[in-house]
């Protein structure tokens, strides 16, 4: 073995964790988080671009824009499932370095593309897929942080990992706005598209949004091959990590996740595009990194009130203010007037409402991720109970292994709601003119996740208290 490679970890032993264990893991998280974060950046690149593509020559459509924005996500949940298995096949070291290094293609094939307004559809639908290759890190990248810390920190790691892994959201929205509009790369990064705004010619570098992040992956990648670490004992094979297939709580903590993450990463997508249509006198481009911003910020605190009031208690908590969000979305969109137009509406409450939806998504984040290791820990602790202290001992380390698997994989369901839900605004404008029956239907799935948290978790006497 190479000594990149651990061939002791103990994590749980407190001699260990303090003499060695504690500045090992601390080094392959503020690894990891880079590398996340450069992940979700990627991923969410065309909610900013499909706002300048007019301006840069391109003519697709409303419903168009609406797939290119969320492609990303579908193609990046189904990756994710993938993903969720490879730290513990081939080394968390290891695939974090490649899935980081593959972050280069979609960066650098948008950045050309972008600057020929002739570029094809079905290229850009392409490269839209290859972005989803940002959002599949996050499976792996949690499954592999998820070894290296004892029980009692586990919370707050995943919830560092993944709250400012989550930041490459607002990251991305809120330098990608400013970056194109600058010659950032000179003669090095291609001329630059005009156009004209109120008879004045404008000046767009759009393939900066994607060529300015290609130093930054280069060195993440660099950093995680010779910074990082695998875990010998942390190997383990596929049949061993499908044992969660059989869980019913893997399916049931899936389908939370669609309302949490589900929630945040599809109202990242579409809360631009969604404002430009019904607000368009907003000048949202300047604005939408902060509803992102907000809901990564918070996951963090979302996991530490979580270990405080218990996983479910939290959960069951934002779904209640998932579900109001949306009423106060509902009730502030604009009508349509007597020649069928969009008109109105209250944008201060509208904002508010969305702000209210991300920071209840990022709390919603760190919660159910405390609950998903004290659900398989349980499980395999309750299986083992009573066959001698061998057994006892072996549940930990699956369990270890079950928490990981799950939650890579609970990630990857999760994310299909960053698909689901630009597609639904983007259907419902096109069906009915406006976006009240995608609410509708956000709206009653947001109360069944009520209903279920309180039955399975939450409620005196559940199943599985968390």
């Amino acid at each position: 073995m190479s000594s990149a490679v651990l061939k002791r970890w103990e994590p749980e032993n407190a001699a260990f964790w303090q003499n060695e264990g504690k500045s090992i893991a601390r080094r392959n998280l503020w690894i990891s988080i880079p590398c996340l974060t450069l992940g979700f950046v990627i991923s969410v690149l065309w909610s900013m671009v499909t706002l300048n593509l007019p301006n840069a020559g391109f003519t697709f459509t409303k419903d168009q824009l609406f797939l290119l924005t969320a492609l990303p996500h579908l193609s990046g949940a189904t990756l994710r499932i993938f993903y969720s298995f490879m730290p513990s096949m081939v080394g968390g070291r290891k695939w974090t370095t490649v899935s980081t290094g593959l972050l280069l293609i979609p960066a650098l094939w948008l950045g050309f593309a972008v600057q020929d307004p002739t570029t094809s559809y079905p290229v850009m639908l392409a490269i839209a897929l290859l972005c989803g290759l940002g959002s599949g890190n996050f499976a792996s990248s949690m499954a592999n942080i998820a070894y290296f810390f004892p029980s009692k920190e586990k919370g707050k790691a995943n919830g560092l990992n993944a709250g400012f892994g989550n930041l490459g959201v607002s990251l991305a929205q809120l330098l990608i706005p400013l970056m194109i509009t600058l010659p950032l790369f000179g003669a090095f990064g291609g001329d630059a598209q005009t156009y004209l705004k109120d008879g004045v010619e404008k000046s767009l570098w759009l393939q900066n949004a994607g060529f300015m992040w290609v130093p930054l992956i280069a060195v993440a990648t660099l950093a995680a091959w010779f910074g990082m670490n695998d875990i010998a004992d942390a190997r383990a094979s596929f049949a061993e990590q499908a044992v969660i297939f059989k869980r019913r709580d893997n399916w049931i903590m899936c389908y939370l996740y669609i309302g949490t993450f589900g929630s945040f990463i599809g109202f990242a997508g579409a809360f631009a595009l969604l404002t430009k249509t019904l607000f368009p006198e907003i000048p949202i481009a300047k604005i939408a990194f902060i509803g992102p911003m907000i809901g990564a910020l918070i996951r963090p605190i979302g996991g530490m009130i979580s270990d405080k009031l218990g996983g479910a208690k939290v959960t069951l908590g934002v779904f209640f203010g998932m579900a109001a969000g949306v009423l106060g979305v509902l009730s502030a969109l604009p009508a349509k007037d007597a020649a069928g137009q969009l008109a109105g509406g209250n944008w201060t409450v509208f904002l508010i409402s969305f702000l209210c939806l991300f920071a209840a998504a990022g709390i919603g984040n760190g919660s159910t991720y405390k609950m998903i290791p004290n659900i398989f820990s349980t499980l395999c602790k309750r299986e083992a109970k009573g066959k001698g202290e061998a057994e006892e001992k072996n549940a930990v380390l699956r369990g270890v292994k079950e928490s990981a698997a799950a939650a890579g994989f609970i990630s990857a369901i999760g994310a299909y709601g960053g698909f689901f839900i630009p597609q639904s605004f983007g259907l419902s404008m096109k069906n009915t003119g406006g976006p009240e029956v995608a609410l509708y239907c956000f709206l009653a799935f947001y109360v069944t996740c009520v209903l279920i948290t309180w039955y399975f978790y939450a409620r005196k006497n559940a199943p599985l208290p968390c």
